[in-house]
């Protein structure tokens, strides 16, 4: 799942926190593998406790912006399962 970040403007629709628990909830009883990326903020963080997590960097520009103008940020990647059963994310 690739949700609207938690506290970032600009999307121009509304996008609860309950959404975030509601994915939390999903996840937790999928019996399949599931993956969100999200931007790595404290209340995230908390609302996916219990998860495994890994962090990366991102670049994120708009469609007419310079690729050096780009804004580096934390994402966060929250699964429920873990990344060594698959041989990793980044390795």
């Amino acid at each position: 799942m690739d949700p609207l970040c938690w506290q970032t403007a600009g999307y121009g629709v509304e996008f609860s926190f309950e959404n975030y628990e509601r994915m939390a909830d999903f996840m937790r009883r999928c019996k399949g593998r599931v993956m969100v990326s999200i931007n790595d903020h404290p209340d995230i963080r908390r609302v996916f406790e219990g998860f495994y997590f890994e962090t990366t960097e991102i670049w994120y520009t708009t469609t007419n912006q310079e690729p050096a103008k780009a804004e580096v940020t934390g994402e966060l990647i929250v699964m429920n399962w873990m990344p060594s059963d698959l041989g990793g994310l980044f390795s």
